[in-house]
């Protein structure tokens, strides 16, 4: 697999902080909030498991938009849905009912195991839903008293930024200058099955937890932590509500990556590839005792369950089950996994993970994950540091093996010359 440098040089290129910026990018430095720290690069077009910037140059997505793309982009069916729904209905509120959003709902929960679900937008959202129930599950069903009630997260996780989200992390930079944050928040070290034990008292509600940590570094906890937690949260009486926005859908190798432990949690919340790559779509999912503590005007979204949405929902659900998108993800994530770990170099301190959802750590005394991620950049491929410390590697789920190969054969290369830079310092 061949991706060359084509195009014309950028028009308007200029430096800042030492980097080469386009005239694109100077537009979005000047009018965005700096919230971002973007690699380098414009781009214009996807299909499949490409993208190409403005110059027209062409890369391998190992990205997907943080999973968000797992049925590659500008998928030919997920296009047609678009374009027959954009000409139809696209959004009345949920002040009436819509044809769409009851064959998306239930088609969600039979895959899932669950009995209802509360339609959102993006990730963040469906995650304050989760919460909101799980508070009010606790007072009018457990039995807590009344602002009492507790739930416990792991350190290291990511559940969003909005001020509940922030509270429930551990990370320093996610909450300095947002506070004062909301209480009932307790965390505990992630795959330690006797620090959740140790956490849960008579006002626990919950137990939110990422079968695998995406944003904390591609984190795998100990084998047999999540069916552990679930005896546990069954044994107290407490939901344990799993967040799938990144790991759901396929992703690690399984339809659900709770499907690994065989846990069907009490609660799910999923985001990400819902959209088909194509607009945010999420949704809170959980047993009928917990969704129905909800009552008219409890809750609510304006665009939650569009017509648009669910169509796309309902598309990229039917792809993943009729592509078999999740044995795809194992099949290839175990190949990929694999070739990662015959490259032998001591710039690379672990690699991790399950399915397409591998994260590649670095020594960050020797480079540092950027410095690598811009590397792979010039050479036509696309990935994203995470803390500075791992390499994310999570592309589309519809990659194949010479993809893979040439995917591989950059990320060596990139590897093997930085080493040779640390040992020529």
């Amino acid at each position: 697999m061949t991706l060359g440098n084509t195009g014309s040089a950028e028009r308007g290129e200029r430096k800042t902080n030492g980097e080469v910026m386009s005239a694109s990018m100077s537009l979005e430095a000047q009018y965005c909030a700096h919230n971002y720290h973007p690699l380098p690069v414009v781009l214009t077009r996807g299909e499949g498991v490409f993208v190409w910037d403005e110059n027209g140059k062409k890369y391998l997505d190992m990205m997907s938009a943080y999973s968000a793309v797992s049925h590659g982009h500008a998928h030919p069916r997920l296009v047609a849905v678009v374009r027959e729904q954009v000409a139809t209905l696209t959004i009345v509120s949920r002040a009436f009912y819509t044809d769409k959003l009851g064959p998306f709902l239930e088609l969600a929960c039979k895959l899932t195991g669950q009995d209802m679900a509360m339609p959102m937008n993006t990730g963040a959202e469906a995650v304050e839903t989760a919460i909101k129930a799980a508070r009010k599950w606790a007072y009018t069903v457990k039995g807590v008293a009344d602002n009492q009630a507790e739930i416990i997260c792991c350190s290291g996780n990511f559940h969003g930024r909005t001020i509940a989200a922030v509270a429930m992390s551990d990370e320093a930079q996610y909450q300095e200058g947002f506070g004062p944050f909301p209480p009932g928040f307790r965390i505990v070290d992630y795959g330690n099955i006797e620090a959740l034990r140790a956490a849960i008292n008579v006002n626990t509600a919950a137990f939110i937890v990422e079968p695998i940590q995406g944003e904390g570094g591609i984190v795998v906890p100990p084998e047999g932590y999540l069916s552990a937690a679930a005896d546990l949260c069954r044994e107290h009486n407490v939901l344990l509500i799993c967040d799938e926005i990144q790991t759901g859908l396929g992703r690690t190798g399984k339809f659900l990556a709770s499907d690994h432990d065989g846990v069907v949690p009490d609660g799910l919340i999923l985001g990400k590839a819902l959209g088909g790559g194509i607009m945010p779509v999420s949704m809170f999912l959980a047993r009928r005792e917990v969704m129905e503590v909800f009552t008219p005007g409890d809750h609510g979204s304006t665009f939650g369950g569009n017509p648009l949405g669910a169509a796309i929902g309902l598309e990229a659900l039917n792809i993943i089950v009729e592509d078999d998108l999740a044995a795809r993800s194992a099949e290839m994530g175990d190949y990929l996994l694999q070739q990662l770990r015959d490259i032998d170099s001591p710039l690379i301190s672990d690699i991790r993970g399950k399915g397409l959802f591998i994260g590649v750590e670095i020594d960050p005394s020797l480079t540092s994950a950027r410095s690598i991620c811009e590397a792979l950049m010039s050479r036509g491929l696309l990935s994203k540091e995470t803390h500075e410390t791992v390499v994310r590697l999570a592309p589309p789920l519809v990659i194949n093996k010479a993809e893979i190969d040439w995917a591989v054969q950059q990320i060596s290369a990139v590897i093997a010359t930085m080493e040779k830079v640390q040992l020529a310092s």
